[in-house]
């Protein structure tokens, strides 16, 4: 195995570990919904990232590109996760409000929040244009 392969499935099952974790305790958040978000984004891009990790080797992906979306993803998925769970801490409800109970956080935590999930959504839409694009790629 690879050291982007490890990479990708070493950060997999921990986030996927995390997610498992947090949801035994969704109940003691100050929004257990936005809680139950950020396990369930944690679950769902730990499986990704193993996933990723499996298909690695048979993408056609340079060096350098390949691991630039490693790292994209790894981060970009773990700040998305994070993005919910500090959403979950804090009440903040401005940047999931199809998730959250009202706005309970400052705005410093909402423009945080909305801050990281930005952030980790372009990094995993970014590793997973690198990994389409190696995907998609032809000979050998």
């Amino acid at each position: 195995m690879s050291p982007l392969e490890r990479t990708l499935i070493a950060g997999g099952l921990l986030l996927f570990l995390i997610g498992l974790l947090q949801g035994t305790v969704v109940q003691v958040f100050a929004s257990p919904r936005l809680a139950l978000s950020a396990h369930i984004a944690a679950v769902q891009n730990g499986i990704l990232l193993v996933v990723f990790g499996l298909a690695l080797p048979r993408l056609r992906l340079a060096l350098r590109p390949g691991r630039i979306a490693v790292a994209a993803m790894v981060v970009g998925m773990f700040a998305i996760w994070m993005s919910f769970s500090i959403a979950a801490i804090a009440g903040s409800a401005s940047a999931f409000a199809f998730a959250g109970q009202g706005p309970i956080a400052s705005p410093a935590v909402d423009m945080l929040v909305t801050a990281v999930v930005y952030f980790g959504s372009a990094a995993s839409v970014l590793g997973t244009l690198l990994f389409l694009i190696g995907a998609l790629k032809r000979g050998g």
